[in-house]
């Protein structure tokens, strides 16, 4: 997928561009399902990920123009995503906007709290580590240019 992508863009690549990250949403073959899903339909354009994560994987934070496979909960690759816009902050800094172009239950920021509080918890949990609403959160924004 991501070959493919490089060789409908002659101009802007030189074909030599290292494969990106490669990876899904969520922390769950299913919830990667419905959230690739999401992407596919139009609905989702930003996702959020604990910064906790990235530093315990010793990996840097998105940033604008990045590209990154995303996969469904098999692993296929569905979409090749580019960053647009990352923002680090609390995850109750979250905004009505971003909850809504995250495009998950409802859309509001209630319903992205309660959602991302979970997740903050279970992926805490796997880090050995405390989170709540002062957790640090890269809250990206992203636009698909590609997809199978």
């Amino acid at each position: 997928m991501w070959h493919d992508y490089l060789a409908s863009q002659p101009a802007q690549f030189s074909g030599e561009e290292s494969l990106p990250d490669v990876d899904g949403f969520g922390d769950s073959r299913e919830l990667a399902d419905e959230l690739i899903a999401l992407v596919l339909d139009g609905i989702k354009r930003a996702t959020a990920g604990l910064v906790a994560d990235y530093e315990a994987a010793g990996e840097p934070l998105p940033g604008p123009g990045d590209h990154w496979v995303a996969c469904d909960g098999a692993g296929v690759p569905r979409a090749v995503l580019r960053t647009t816009e990352v923002r680090v902050g609390r995850l109750d800094s979250v905004d009505d906007a971003f909850a809504y172009d995250e495009g998950e239950g409802d859309r509001s920021r209630e319903a992205w709290l309660a959602g991302h509080r979970a997740f903050a918890s279970r992926r805490g949990a796997a880090l050995g580590i405390a989170t709540g609403d002062d957790s640090m959160m890269a809250f990206e924004r992203f636009e698909v240019v590609w997809q199978a």
